[in-house]
């Protein structure tokens, strides 16, 4: 009886958890994006909350590729950095904050996509050294500023394989803080992270209407 007593108790909570694992499961609702059918699309520079001056431009060196191959039409990245400088604006922070009917205004995009760097860069660890980047982009109707897609991603290399033992771990550690001096990880991890959000299966970007035909 006790145990029956335990089972029933416990049943709302159990329930609880379920529901809720359930409803992390939804599919994404596109219905904005379908509605709004952007062929071209607009990246602003990153905001940077990282403690990286460079990651803004390390980031736009990989965004293009990812979005064109979904089948967009991304405006030319450095094109668009130069001509909000010459406009006054010399910092991602302050692009960032222009008035989306300007930008339609002038250039004319479809959509934009924001992008936030939240962490950035190489961690070292008494026995490992980590390259993380963390990034969540938005991308929102040029003309309405309606919020069409989102997604936050991150990913993580690591020098630690976990087989070299305490040794071999504070060598590999101490060997990729030397080399990561001149050779910087971020864009090969970058690039994964990116294609975390693009291309995942249950909430990742649609297809564009320039999609290269299937072989």
């Amino acid at each position: 009886m006790k145990t029956c007593k335990k089972i029933f108790l416990c049943f709302p909570l159990l329930l609880a958890l379920l529901v809720t694992g359930c409803a992390t499961q939804q599919p994404y609702n596109y219905d904005a994006l379908l509605a709004a059918k952007p062929k071209s699309i607009l990246v602003i520079p990153p905001k940077n909350n990282s403690v990286e001056a460079n990651a803004p431009y390390v980031y736009l060196s990989t965004i293009s590729k990812p979005l064109g191959e979904k089948g967009y039409y991304v405006f030319p990245v450095a094109v668009i950095d130069t001509f909000l400088k010459e406009n006054g604006l010399p910092t991602p922070e302050e692009m960032n904050l222009v008035p989306l009917d300007k930008l339609y205004e002038h250039i004319g995009a479809d959509a934009v996509l924001y992008v936030e760097i939240n962490d950035w860069g190489q961690k070292y660890r008494v026995l490992s050294s980590d390259t993380v980047v963390e990034v969540s982009m938005k991308l929102v109707d040029g003309r309405t500023g309606a919020l069409l897609w989102d997604a936050s991603s991150s990913a993580i290399q690591s020098s630690n394989s976990g087989n070299g033992g305490l040794i071999g771990n504070l060598v590999g550690a101490v060997a990729s803080q030397v080399i990561g001096s001149v050779s910087d990880k971020t864009p090969e991890v970058v690039r994964v992270a990116n294609a975390n959000a693009i291309y995942n299966p249950n909430r990742g970007l649609l297809v564009g209407p320039y999609t290269p035909p299937s072989e």
